[in-house]
């Protein structure tokens, strides 16, 4: 009974996740998208590293996140005004405009490669922390079907910064506080760690 359950939970996920993506049109996006482009880039690129990378990123959770924004579950005082302007189908061309870019992966410091590779792929089991990867995915491309984020490639400073608002409960909109339960375990250093080995993270596109 309970695979069952978890097989029916993870088919409406799926389906789910392939409807937003079926009604989003990217050329639509394209010119929904110029009031993103100051702080995220033409292209999702965003060449401030505070801001995130949109390009490459799954629909299915851009699609989220900004109906998070717009119903005011996330906060934020630069992306609630924006998405609160936004219909349900500007929010699906936007995503799938964004989802159909190519992510600018970064470099991450050598430093911190060696701790935050091990972070990634095989986690803290001394303090709990699972590998980043097992819902991440290796390549850091993140689950579409069951809207878990692209990784691969982003900005050091904002995933530290996501990392650290998941800990302190500022961030709160993921299911089962699993990122709050995850981002409390980690130290400073290893934010800054499996954050900087992120940001060199290559994507398969």
């Amino acid at each position: 009974m309970k695979k069952s359950l978890m097989l029916v939970l993870a088919l409406t996920a799926s389906a789910a996740a392939l409807q937003v993506q079926a009604d989003g049109d990217a050329n639509a996006g394209s010119s929904k998208a110029t009031v993103c482009f100051a702080c995220h880039g033409p292209s999702g690129n965003s060449m401030v590293a505070t801001y995130p990378k949109l390009a490459g990123q799954n629909a299915s959770y851009i699609a989220e996140q900004l109906g998070d924004f717009k119903a005011g579950k996330r906060q934020n005082p630069i992306m609630q005004p924006q998405a609160q302007k936004l219909s349900d189908q500007d929010i699906q061309d936007l995503a799938a405009y964004f989802a159909s870019q190519t992510v600018a992966t970064g470099e991450a410091a050598a430093g911190q490669v060696k701790q935050g590779e091990s972070l990634y792929r095989n986690g803290n089991a001394a303090s709990s922390v699972p590998a980043c990867e097992a819902c991440h995915s290796p390549d850091g491309a993140g689950n579409a079907a069951m809207k878990v984020p692209a990784l691969g490639g982003q900005h050091a400073a904002y995933v530290v910064a996501q990392l650290q608002n998941y800990a302190n409960g500022s961030r709160s909109t993921d299911p089962n506080k699993m990122m709050e339960t995850i981002a409390s375990r980690l130290t400073p250093a290893e934010m800054q760690a499996v954050a900087s080995y992120i940001e060199g993270l290559h994507r398969a596109q």
